[in-house]
Formats: structure tokens, sequence, C-alpha cells
């Protein structure tokens, strides 16, 4: 080997070991090596391990689809979901296969904040499933898709069927109504019943959607309503709080109930064994309330099909009372009573005089703020013989008080009170005066004034109705609106409210000066002055009260008031106190010539101040 051949390979053997030396990498280099090796490997374990779980689901789902098709309805599992529709000129209910039941109610002719057709029953929001218990497995309705072997705009069938079974939902929307048959029959179920197990499970829930523009006043008279099939009347859960409830009664019906629309469940058989629920929703969801209910009916057979009713529609008092004619057992629904009219009195007062005054005056077409202006006059007429005689009552004790005046001078001492009153009712006697007859009116126009305020905000033709400044007379008025939530007021002024307050403060102020002028003793008039300030803050306590409350009740307790102040007024401007003054002194005249005639009260009270004087000598002489 030369010498230059030596050399080459020196310098070969140089450059490798000196590229083997500054080429390897560094410590931080050799670690985030290791790292990523590391990752590489977790990662490869991880793939592995998704396969093999995806294959083993698989296998899963392969076996429950093989156990599926030899359970009783198993095939019917699987399917493509078809829709259906029943329709009249009131309603569209849409149906669905998957689950062989109503997914949504479509009203026509009602209109929600959006000016769409209010959706009673929506699928996104409500469900509502059938389970038969069986030996072997539980046959929840939700979980099938039936066949639809018949469908027109009317009637609809749809059914489940097996080698050895079959069952049947047929659907028949009632001509013209809101109300639809739900009939369920099964054949050949009989061998797979558990022992002793005779009923049909019915699972319902629905969170109700908020369709007013007033939230808080929607909430309150959205209710879970339901009727005991053994009573007329109904009951219902808390409309303010969660609430839950368990009937061991036969219950007839169940109703998930908005203020203005009802979702009805009607069974021809009543439900046992019944559990409700209804939890509020927050405010600003557009979501009112979540109702639930757990019930139990028969089991459905060929020979004895289970019957339920399905109403769907507006609270119209005249309308749900007309749907008894649909009853399928014959006996009466009385979904009328969905339509809160108050207590026993005031049901009474609303359902015999003023639904029927009220629909014969919405025949004429009016508009519905005229409607309640004719209303309001006309209970005005029918209360103003009793409005006068209080009144007269009222200028009577008013034209005497020199008279009494003098009485009170005769007992300065306030150990003779009692004598001074039963003087001052002995003269009222003489004079032929009843101070008692000035509480007739508010005797008979305050129940008038309770059934309006239950009657008005129920009143579902008020819904939507323009009048003046209000867009809907069914829910407040606002002049101004804040931006956020006030203490007390919210987030709006009423001005319907503000005119009832103010005529209120008016009517008020014109009360206790005619009491004041009246007055018959010194101390009734302390007793007054005390009253007063009770009597001027009532108006501002109603006017965070009714702030929220609907338009049409506002407006009319604002006429109401305004008529009153003005038949005061006229009546003032009508009595003469001097001629007034004259007749009651024929009055006395009279009884004085004739002491016979001071009969029952006025005898007694004459006979208790004699009485009285006497004891009162008999302690001055001891």
């Amino acid at each position: 080997m030369d010498k230059n051949t030596l050399t080459g390979f020196l310098l070969i053997a140089l450059v490798v070991i000196g590229f083997s030396y500054f080429g390897q990498p560094s410590q931080e280099e050799i670690i985030e090596q290791h790292r990523q090796d590391s990752i590489q490997k977790v990662q490869t374990k991880q793939a592995e391990k998704e396969r093999i779980t995806k294959e083993n689901q698989e296998r899963l789902k392969e076996y429950a689809a093989l156990q599926d098709t030899t359970t009783l309805f198993g095939a019917a599992k699987k399917g493509n979901e078809q829709l259906v529709a029943l329709q009249n000129s009131q309603i569209k209910l849409t149906l669905s296969n998957k689950g062989g039941n109503i997914i949504s109610a479509e009203l026509y002719g009602y209109k929600n904040q959006k000016k769409d057709n209010v959706i009673l029953f929506d699928r996104n929001t409500a469900s509502l499933n059938y389970t038969l218990p069986l030996k072997e497995e539980n046959v929840n309705t939700k979980d099938y898709y039936f066949d639809i072997e018949d469908a027109t705009d009317s009637t609809v069938t749809m059914a489940l069927h097996s080698s050895k079974a079959s069952m049947k939902l047929v659907y028949k929307l009632l001509p013209g109504t809101c109300m639809v048959n739900c009939s369920i029959q099964s054949q050949g179920i009989d061998p797979y019943l558990l022992p002793n197990q005779q009923y049909m499970l019915i699972d319902w829930q629905d969170t109700v959607m908020q369709q007013e523009k007033g939230f808080d006043f929607e909430s309150r008279y959205s209710t879970l309503t339901y009727k005991l099939a053994s009573e007329s009347s109904t009951d219902y859960l808390s409309e303010t709080e969660s609430d839950r409830e368990s009937i061991q009664e036969p219950v007839q019906w169940i109703a998930f109930k908005n203020q203005f629309f009802s979702s009805v469940m009607i069974g021809s058989t009543p439900f046992t064994q019944v559990q409700l629920s209804s939890d509020p929703m927050e405010k600003h969801t557009g979501r009112l309330k979540h109702y639930h209910a757990n019930m139990q009916t028969e089991i459905p057979t060929q020979n004895r099909p289970v019957v339920f009713q399905f109403y769907f529609g507006p609270n119209q008092y005249q309308l749900l009372q007309g749907m008894d004619q649909y009853s399928v057992n014959g006996k009466e629904l009385e979904l009328e009573n969905l339509v809160y009219l108050g207590w026993p009195l005031f049901r009474y007062i609303n359902r015999y005089f003023t639904i029927y005054l009220f629909s014969w005056l919405t025949q004429w077409g009016l508009n519905m703020g005229v409607v309640l202006l004719i209303l309001t006059l006309i209970l005005k007429v029918l209360v103003y013989p009793t409005t006068r005689k209080s009144y007269l009552s009222s200028a009577k004790m008013r034209v005497l008080k020199p008279k009494l005046d003098e009485v009170q001078k005769k007992y300065p001492n306030k150990e003779d009170s009692m004598l001074m009153q039963q003087e001052i009712m002995a003269t009222y006697s003489k004079y032929g005066v009843s101070p008692m007859s000035g509480c007739l009116p508010i005797l008979l126009q305050t129940p008038i004034w309770i059934a309006m305020f239950n009657f008005v905000p129920n009143a579902i033709e008020l819904r939507g109705q323009q009048f003046l400044w209000s867009d809907d007379l069914s829910t407040y008025d606002s002049i101004i609106e804040f931006n956020t939530q006030l203490p007390l007021i919210g987030d709006h002024i009423s001005l319907f409210c503000l005119l009832f307050c103010g005529t209120n403060l008016l009517y008020s102020w014109m009360n206790m000066k005619l009491q004041k002028d009246s007055m018959a003793s010194t101390q009734a008039a302390q007793q007054m002055k005390m009253m007063q300030w009770m009597m001027m803050l009532m108006p501002i306590f109603f006017f965070f009260v009714f702030n929220s409350y609907s338009a049409g009740l506002n407006y009319y307790y604002w006429i109401s008031l305004l008529f009153s102040a003005i038949t005061m007024w006229y009546l003032k401007w009508r009595t003469d106190d001097a001629k007034l003054l004259e007749q009651l002194e024929k009055n006395y005249e009279k009884n004085m010539k004739n002491p016979q005639k001071l009969s029952g009260m006025q005898a007694r009270l004459q006979a208790l101040q004699q009485e009285a004087i006497k004891q009162r000598m008999n302690q001055k002489k001891h």
C-alpha cells in the first residue's frame, strides 16, 4: 500500500469518526424520542382496544337483533318512521308509526306570540307510552314501528303483528271538534301476560310551552288538573311550586292545562294508581311547567278494547260543556271545570249569569272592550236600586247629624259612651233611618267583583283582542317597559292598571267624605281617620298586585269604579237635603203619635236605653 492510499484511508476514517461524533442526538433529543415512541405505543394499544370494543358491540347488536326477532313483536323494533295526519277545520294531529302515537297537535284559528298556529302537543317536549308487562318482556309501544293499515283525514289504524299475537291502535278524529278517540285492542296476548297482571301502564309527560306574553300571569293559571270518577268537581296541583300527588281513587281524566288551552286524556274506564307531578320552569325559557302522569288501565283484548279520548283545544267554557255529547261511555265529562270560575258562590254567579250575558254580547260582533263596557253598564244598572238606597241612607244620616251632635253633648263623659250610642240608635229609629242599609250594596257588589276577577282572566274570547292602546286584552298592556325586573313592579307599567288605581283613589276619597259627613259620634269620626290612611294606601297596594294582570281585568275594574263614582256624584246632585230632612221630620212626628209602631228593633233599642238610664242613675246614688 503506497503512501497516498494510506493517507486516503486515514482521511475517510477521520470523516466517519467526526460525523459519528458530531451527528449523534443530544440528551434532550433522546428523551423526546423516547416520549414519542411511548405515545405511539399507547395510541396503537388504544386503537386496538377500540377495534375490539367495536367488534364486540357489533356482535351484541347482532345478538340483540336475533333475540328481538324471537320475542313477541321483536321484528317491529326495526323500521322506518312514517307520519300521517288527522285534520278538520279545527285541528291537525300528526301521528307517527314509531310508537303509534300522536306527536303533534296544531290548532287552527289560534296564534302564539310568533303569530304561528298554537302547537299544544309536540314530540320535542312531550311523550306518551303504553306498557304491556309480559312474562319475558315489557312491550313499550315507544320502541316499536307500527304498520299503518288505514289512513284518512279522520281515521288512522296502526298495528303490530307477529305469528302469535297482534296489537292495534285505531284513531278517529270527531268532525268539527278537537276531540279524538283512540281504541287499543290486542289478540292472542293472554298467554304472555304475567300471572295476576291485568293492567296496562301509561306514562304521559309534557313540558308545556309559553303561549302568552305575560309569563307570570300565564303560569299562575296553568295547572295539572284532574277529575275523580266519583266527583263532579276537579282538583289540581300547585300553580307556583313543584308538587307531587299519589291518588288512590279512580280518576276520570287528567289535563295538562295552559291558561287558555289544554291537553286532556280521558279514560272510558277510570285510571287507577295515578301518580302526578308538576314542576315550574324558569322564566325566559319559553316553557311554563313540566307535567308528568303515571297510571294504570285495563289490559286491552279483542273483545274488550281500551278506549281513550284526547282533547287538544281551547279552554272555552261552552265549547268544553258541549264535549259531553261525545263521551264514549255516556257519562258527563265536565271538562268545563277546566275554566276556573272561583269558589262556589262566585262560580254560580259566573256560570249562570256572567257567561250567558257575555256570550250574548259577543254574538253581536262587538269589540271585546265594548263588550266589557256594556257588561259593566248592565251590572251597574242591576245594582243601582241598592246603590241609591245606600246613598239615601248616608244622606239621611248626614242631615240628622246636627241632632246627633246635640245627643253627644248630653254625654260628655267617656263612661256614658254606651248611653250615647244607644240614644243615637234610638234617634235613628225615631226618624226611620237604618244605618245598616248602607251595607247592602257592598254585600251585593263584592261577590260580583270577585266573580269577575275569576271570569275575565279565563275568558279566551279576550285573547288577541285589541282595544285602545292594548294589543291583547288577555295579557298586560304596557306603556313603559324595562330591560330588567324591578322589585314589586316587574318589567313594565300597565296604563289600565294606573287608571284603575287612580280611579280607586278618587272613589275612596268620595266615600270617605260621604261617611265623614254622616258620622254620628266623635269616637266614630276618630276611627274613620284611622281608616282613611288604609283606604288611601289600598290603591297603591293594588298597583303592585294588578300591574301584571290582564288589561281586560284592569279595564273592567277601572270603568266599574268610574261608573260608581259617577253614580255617587249623580245621586248627590239629585238629592235635596232640605226636602230629605222635611221627610224625616214627618217620619218622626208619625212615630211619636203612634208609639205602638216602634216595634221590633226600635222597641228593643228604646227598652235598652231606658234600662241603661236606670242603671246609670243607680250607680250615681251609690
